[in-house]
Formats: structure tokens, C-alpha cells, sequence
């Protein structure tokens, strides 16, 4: 047995094992070729500005999360403070590491100050900035501040800003970062290059997740990135972060089931199927796939915002068809997609990717969502055949046109008139789509929906007979009313003066006949005056009144057109000798009123007549009174 101790080893020198870096930190762009992938026009722009020495005082970098602004801002930063031992002056050639560059890009660097708007909002923060950007960086070129999430600063601290931002000294850079620049203030902006991060684009991300999968020798299906993708939407930091999350919940590696489940996702293939159901108008089957993917944990939501997705793709492959090689699509994607689009009606499409965008608010705001989505999905399975105004016009056109010779076609044959016949049988067939017209044989017309391929049609519909409205049906009121003057009489004859006063006062009459009234109001008109009227016509005429507001200026308001004659007849009097003599002989008078007597017209009416009388009591031109 042996004498000697176990030998004891220090706990300082068991190693520990380095803390993980999340991909989103770990691959982080260094210099301006990793910002190559989606942002190249910034990328010429500061390239051509570096080599001509045109480097602005302020930057402005915008877009939406997780495209690079942060990061962006510390490359311009490195690159203006870049030293090495052979190179001493700003550039956009990072490739081998500067004096300055590993602590800017750590964000420890004294003269790179990193600030956040979100905490910092108030004008004693810049002005601290300010007193603080005369003194001469320590040891880089440039004293660069960077400050994320601007648009936060509160409006002093913008105003404090502007003086320095226009001339800040040789030495100081400023770098902003926003995803809200419409609050950002436009005088700000002004002094500012502005650079637009893009989205990055769904099969760009599919590449840098390749890339980096391989880099960390993470096994992967294409497909699977494909939705990683389309979740980050463009955002390169939110794909990274969910490409983390499936290598955890896959394993080690990243797989389409295990992708699937973890979005809530539903299978591409199925989508597809789902599709295909609606397009046939298979109710039955659409509910069944459905019920399938939302048992194998398919969100309903996710499942109309996939059935839209694909919506919008076939057609978009109707008009572009170099869009089927997106690397970002699947193969099942690719292939069905094109055989939609090459079958499908754009009508159809439309009508499908309106009735989801209503569809998808309903489904994720109701409390039973996967009901909410089975009443969407049979909506849209009963109208996809359903069709266009124009396509169900003529279809009726051709069933009416066959209940009697000679009545025109829509091609003009069937005898001469060409256009006239044309135009006459659009008119019919108008007339026949909104039930005006008779429907034939049996009492009803069967209504088919235009085929897209060599499919059989699908009955979609019925439209009853109805019988044709005469106009002889009109009722006729109890009570004429054939103007403005004869409202204003009904109200005083059944004593509603106040309806009275603002009939005189506010209607301008545009059209009128029995049972329709179009009327023009004024701004200060009462909201209630139209539905008033149209009850009190009723009650008075007997008939029932639709009284609507027209655009279209209308006749003046019977205070208007009375006012009008008055002053004409003011102008008339002014203008007469005798009264022009008055006025001149008695200086300040003036005339207030003109009226004209009806006793005087009768008079100068019967005059005449008077005058061949044989008494000769009367004779033209007496005054009577």
C-alpha cells in the first residue's frame, strides 16, 4: 500500500467551457463584404465616397429590425478610424484587423460612444454631447457617437442638436440609427445622409443560414431554411435567432418536421392540397385537410396566412413567371404553383386573397379560432367558382338570347346592326342579371360559372323570376308634389312651421319626382332634415319617399331665389325716372322695400276689355286703385 497522497488537482485549473455565443453575435458582419448580402447600394455609395475622400458629418440609417443598422454603424465607424501599419486613413478595405477595430466592434472604444435614445431622451443628454465634442478624440481619428433608436429624443433635445450636427468640429462624426424616421424631424434629416437598409430577401437569408450552418457543421434540409426564412421576414437578426432555436429543438440539426412544429407551421404540401379543394369548391374536403393539420398542430391563423401566401404566389406567377426559381419555395411550391397559374382565373385569385385578408383579423380576434377559420375556408370553397359581374352578364345574355330569334348576340351576329345590336343586348342582359328581366321555360334560370380549362362548368347559383317592374306601377302621392314650393305648401298647409323654415332655407333641389327627392344641402344644413322630410312626405303624400344628398350644386334654395328677385326688383325701382327723381330731390333717402300689388296686374288685365265698353268709365292708362 502505498504511502503517498492522492494527488489533488486545483480547482483554477479545470477549464471551463466557454460561454455560448448565439449565432446573432457570433456571425455578426465585421466589415462592408458581409454587408454585401441584401445592402449593396449602401455599400457602392460609402465605397465611392471613401476613395474620393466626400465623407459626410452625419449619417442616418433606417429600416426595419434586425437588417443591420447597429452593426452598420460600427463598420462606418471602424472604417473611419482605420490604422494599421501600412495604412493610416479612413477606408472601406477591412480586411485585415486595425488598431482600433476589434475594441469598436466589441463597442468598448472611448472615442466611439454608443448611445440609446430609448434611455436617453432628454436635453441635458445632448447637451452633454455637446460640451463634450470640442475636446480631440484620445487616441482614434474620429470621435464618432452613435446614437440607436433616435426618432426617441424629445423635440428639445433635436433642437439642441441641429447647431452641432450642421457644424460639428473637424474631428467628430455623428451616426443615427431609426426604424421610425417619419418621426425623425425633417431638419434633422436634412443635414443627415440618409442610407435605406432593405429587407433581405428570402432566398439571401437561405444562403447566409447555409453558410453559417456549414461553418458550425449543423446538418440541415433546404426546406427547412425556406421557413426559417420567410418566418424572419427580411430580417437577417430574427432569422439567426429562430435558426438557433430549431438546431436546439431539432437536436443539433435542422430538419423540416421539427421546423414545422416549432412555427406552428403547416406543411407546404398541404397547403397546396387545401388549395386545391377551394379552387374545386370541395367543401368537404377542405374541412378535412384542415382538421388534419390543426390535429397535428398547425396554428388556423398560420394555415390563412399560408393559403395566402400561396394565393399571392400563383399570382404572381400569372404575370411573372422567372419568380418560380425563389430559392426560398419548395419543390411542390414550385411545380403546382405554375400548373395553378396556368389554370386558375385572375378573378378567381382576387376574390380568394380578398376574402382571406378579411378572413385572417376574424380568425386570430375570435375566441374559437379554428372555428373562425372552417367559416372562412367554407366561404371561400362556395365562392371560388362564383363568377365575375361581366362573365355572369353574358352568360345570362346567351340563355335570354336563346328564348327568342332574332334577339342580338353580343358578337353582332344574327343580322345586321353590328354595335347597335351589341350595345342593345349588353342593355338586356344588364337588365336580366338585376332580376328586371323575365327568366325562362321552367320559372328559373340556371346560372353556370365560365370554366377556367376543360372542366365541366359548375352550377353556382339560381336566379328566381321575378316580373317586369312597369313603369304604370308607380304610385302616385295624394298630394302633387312636383317642387321645392310644394313641400314648402305641404308644411304650411299642415302647420310644421319649423320644417317649414328649413325646407325655405336649406333645400336645393337637384331632381325630383314621385317617391324620389335629390336635394343639395348647405354646410350648416341639420343632419336630421333629409330623414325628417322623408317621414313627413309619407305621412302626407301617402307614399313612400326616398330623399337623398346629391353632390350636384342644385337650384338656390327658395330663400335664395326670393332674396335674388327682391334685390333685382330693388335694382329695377333704382332705376326707374320717377323714383331716380326722388331720390335726388330728397338727398339720404333711400329705398328699403319694393312690392308688387296683384290687385294692379288684375286691373291692367281687365283694362282693355274695360275699355271698349260703352259706358267709357274706364279707359286705358287711368291709375285704379
Amino acid at each position: 500500500m502505498s504511502d503517498e497522497a492522492p494527488t489533488s488537482i486545483p480547482i483554477s485549473s479545470v477549464e471551463k467551457p466557454a460561454a455560448y455565443r448565439v449565432l446573432a453575435r457570433k456571425y455578426r458582419p465585421k466589415d462592408f463584404s458581409d454587408l454585401m448580402v441584401g445592402q449593396e447600394p449602401m455599400v457602392r455609395t460609402l465605397t465611392n465616397a471613401f476613395e474620393t475622400g466626400r465623407i459626410a458629418q452625419a449619417y442616418m440609417l433606417t429600416g426595419v429590425r434586425g437588417v443591420g443598422k447597429t452593426t452598420t454603424a460600427r463598420i462606418l465607424a471602424r472604417a473611419l478610424n482605420y490604422k494599421t501599419t501600412g495604412i493610416d486613413k479612413p477606408t472601406i478595405d477591412l480586411r485585415l484587423p486595425g488598431e482600433h477595430c476589434q475594441a469598436i466592434m466589441d463597442g468598448r472604444h472611448v472615442d466611439v460612444i454608443e448611445m440609446d435614445a430609448a434611455s436617453h431622451t432628454g436635453i441635458d443628454d445632448i447637451r452633454e454631447i455637446i460640451e463634450q465634442v470640442r475636446y480631440r478624440p484620445v487616441s482614434a481619428r474620429y470621435k464618432v457617437y452613435i446614437i440607436d433608436e433616435v426618432h426617441m429624443l424629445s423635440t428639445q433635445a433635436f433642437n439642441g442638436l441641429l447647431k452641432t450636427l450642421e457644424e460639428p468640429p473637424e474631428h467628430v462624426k455623428f451616426i443615427f440609427a431609426t426604424t421610425e424616421i417619419r418621426k425623425v424631424p425633417i431638419t434633422v434629416l436634412s443635414r443627415c445622409q440618409r442610407f435605406d437598409l432593405r429587407r433581405i430577401s428570402a432566398s439571401d437569408l437561405v444562403g447566409l443560414f447555409s453558410t453559417i450552418l456549414g461553418k458550425e457543421g449543423v446538418p440541415f434540409d433546404p426546406e427547412a431554411l425556406a421557413m426559417v426564412a420567410r418566418a424572419a421576414e427580411g430580417s437577417a437578426r430574427d432569422g439567426l435567432s429562430l435558426l438557433d432555436q430549431a438546431i436546439a429543438h431539432g437536436g443539433g440539426s435542422v430538419e423540416v418536421e421539427t421546423v414545422r412544429s416549432m412555427l406552428g407551421l403547416a406543411d407546404r404540401a398541404r397547403i397546396v392540397d387545401l388549395f386545391e379543394h377551394i379552387i374545386k369548391g370541395d367543401v368537404a374536403a377542405a374541412l378535412h385537410e384542415f382538421a388534419a393539420q390543426y390535429e397535428a398542430g398547425a396554428n388556423p391563423t398560420v394555415v390563412l396566412t399560408d393559403l395566402a401566401d400561396f394565393t399571392h404566389l400563383v399570382t404572381r406567377l400569372k404575370y411573372v413567371p422567372d419568380a418560380i426559381n425563389d430559392q426560398s419555395l419548395s419543390e411542390i411550391e414550385r411545380r403546382h404553383g405554375a400548373e395553378f397559374a396556368g389554370s386558375v382565373a385572375v378573378t378567381t385569385l382576387s376574390r380568394i386573397w380578398q376574402m382571406l385578408l378579411k378572413g385572417i383579423p376574424e380568425a386570430e380576434s375570435s375566441a374559437r379560432p379554428a372555428g373562425a377559420a372552417e367559416m372562412v375556408l367554407i366561404r371561400l370553397a362556395h365562392a371560388a367558382h362564383l363568377p365575375s359581374p361581366e362573365e355572369a352578364a353574358r352568360r345570362l345574355l346567351d340563355l335570354s338570347g336563346s328564348e327568342g330569334a332574332g334577339r342580338p348576340s353580343p358578337n353582332g351576329g344574327g343580322g345586321g346592326g353590328g354595335a347597335q345590336a351589341f350595345a342593345a343586348a349588353s342593355v338586356e342582359a344588364r337588365a336580366v342579371a338585376t332580376g328586371a328581366s323575365r327568366a325562362s321555360g321552367n320559372g328559373a334560370t340556371m346560372l353556370r360559372a365560365v370554366p377556367n380549362s376543360a372542366a365541366q362548368p359548375v352550377e353556382v347559383g339560381r336566379i328566381e323570376e321575378r316580373p317586369i317592374a312597369s313603369p304604370a306601377a308607380k304610385p302616385e302621392p295624394k298630394v302633387p308634389v312636383n317642387s321645392v314650393g310644394d313641400i314648402a305648401d305641404l308644411c304650411a298647409k299642415n302647420r310644421d312651421i319649423k320644417l317649414k323654415t328649413l325646407v325655405r332655407g336649406f333645400l336645393r333641389l337637384v331632381h325630383i319626382e314621385p317617391g324620389r327627392l335629390d336635394v343639395n344641402l348647405p354646410d350648416d344644413a341639420p343632419k336630421t332634415l333629409l330623414n325628417e322630410l322623408a317621414v313627413k312626405l309619407k305621412e302626407w303624400t301617402g307614399i313612400h319617399w326616398v330623399v337623398s344628398y346629391s353632390r350636384e350644386q342644385g337650384e338656390p334654395t327658395l330663400a335664395e331665389a326670393e332674396q335674388r328677385a327682391q334685390e333685382q326688383r330693388v335694382n329695377d325701382a333704382r332705376e326707374d325716372p320717377d323714383v331716380a327723381a326722388i331720390l335726388a330731390r330728397f338727398p339720404g333717402a333711400r329705398i328699403t322695400d319694393v312690392r308688387i300689388r296683384a290687385a294692379e296686374e288684375e286691373i291692367e288685365n281687365l283694362a282693355p276689355a274695360a275699355a271698349e265698353s260703352e259706358d267709357g268709365d274706364i279707359v286705358p292708362g287711368d291709375d285704379i286703385e
